[in-house]
């Protein structure tokens, strides 16, 4: 069998590598805590349950959607407009998902071709590099340094790479990184989208988990932004809907319009019961986002607080669901050290060096674990003496437990 060349730029998922090792510690019955994946055990509101479990019910829902229904336009617009200030036009400016992933995986192909080039962040949530690399295009990686408070410095990227570029993918608030971008980021991005001629695809799936009386609004509201690109959201974690699988895309009309042929030419729409159910989140009793804020920032304080206290020491997100930490200094690399760690303690990070170059020597952990499971991580860490590295060689001489 012949296969295709494309599939050549894709190794095997260190997702998939991790899946692995916890089966094994699984079948040996031993203790595992989770971190690894962003996968939110905070469900949805009773009132979309109820929606989603009525709609499931009626037989007219299960034929093909085709398009999204004008009540779901509708909602998004009404939404964006309460929510974040912007004026949507439902008919034009809008544009579901079947899951953000759904969206940044093929919409490079409605804006590259073979070769062009896109700049994606680095590091980055992998599918902003996987998507554009489907499409055959060349990845230009913007780093997000520690240093500059992991937010991109545009004026590094090569004018000759900027003038090449076709789109730009950037994502605040930060998946891995976790941190949040000044207004002024914004300016300056707009500003080099126009005098590139570059479209710009802001992700903001994290808007509503932001800590610490924070607030975050929408790439949209800076003048100029509906001119250069678009935003994908996602209501999966901030209503607990990521198995219903429901994002959207909205803003410049030319790049929406084209990411709506494609998938005209390659799905049925999404489920009715589930643009139900989405109307419901976006349009019902918003109390539910506040509980889960509130849900994540007591995690995010009972893992940091407590990692600190045992000498590891990690920075408090901003926002997102994940903590972004350095390794211990003992270490060569981030896959060897979650390696040990899993063995040694049984919790699941995922290595920095699964989302681009500039993610070596990091960790990523996802705080998708109630807070009984967080301090049983903390707890096991401590007792491991991983994070020591007198501990670790005694450790090693006298073989793992």
């Amino acid at each position: 069998m012949e296969f295709a060349k494309r599939m050549d730029r894709f190794g095997k998922g260190v997702f998939s590598m991790l899946a692995q090792m916890k089966q094994r510690r699984l079948e040996e019955g031993n203790m595992i805590v989770d971190l690894s994946i962003g996968a939110p055990n905070i469900p949805p509101a009773p009132h979309i349950l109820k929606v989603l479990s009525e709609e499931c019910l009626i037989p007219e829902n299960y034929i093909y959607a085709i398009s999204d229904r004008k009540a779901l336009l509708k909602a998004v617009s009404l939404w964006y407009r309460n929510r974040y200030g912007v004026e949507l036009d439902p008919e034009t400016e809008i544009c579901s998902l079947l899951g953000s992933q759904e969206g940044l995986s093929h919409i490079a192909m409605t804006i590259a071709d073979e070769g062009d080039r896109i700049l994606v962040t680095d590091p980055c949530y992998p599918v902003f590099a996987d998507g554009p690399s489907l499409a055959g295009a060349s990845l230009y990686y913007m780093p997000q340094r520690k240093e500059n408070h992991y937010i991109i410095d545009l004026k590094e990227i090569p004018e000759e790479v900027a003038m090449e570029a076709k789109l730009m993918v950037v994502s605040y608030p930060n998946n891995p990184t976790a941190v949040m971008a000044p207004d002024s980021f914004y300016q300056e991005l707009i500003a080099f989208a126009k005098k590139y001629d570059i479209i710009v695809l802001h992700d903001n799936a994290y808007s509503e988990l932001v800590f610490d009386g924070k607030t975050c609004g929408s790439f949209l509201r800076f003048p100029g932004a509906r001119e250069v690109g678009v935003e994908f959201n996602s209501l999966s974690k901030t209503y607990g809907l990521a198995g219903a699988r429901v994002g959207f895309c909205v803003g410049n009309r030319e790049v929406v319009g084209r990411l709506k042929t494609l998938k005209s030419n390659m799905d049925y729409g999404m489920f009715l019961p589930i643009q139900k159910a989405a109307i419901a989140a976006i349009t019902g009793d918003q109390s539910c986002v506040a509980e889960t804020r509130a849900a994540y920032e007591k995690r995010r304080d009972l893992l940091c607080d407590g990692f600190n206290a045992i000498g590891w020491q990690i920075d408090k997100p901003e926002a997102t669901m994940f903590v972004w930490a350095k390794i211990p200094d003992h270490f060569n690399d981030s896959l060897e050290f979650v390696t040990e760690l899993f063995e040694r303690t049984g919790v699941l990070v995922t290595p920095g060096s699964a989302f681009g170059p500039s993610g070596e020597g990091y960790v990523r952990m996802a705080l998708v674990q109630d807070e009984e499971a967080i301090g049983k991580a903390v707890n096991a860490v401590k007792e491991s003496g991983i994070l020591d590295e007198n501990g670790r060689c005694r450790t090693e001489q006298g073989g793992r437990g």
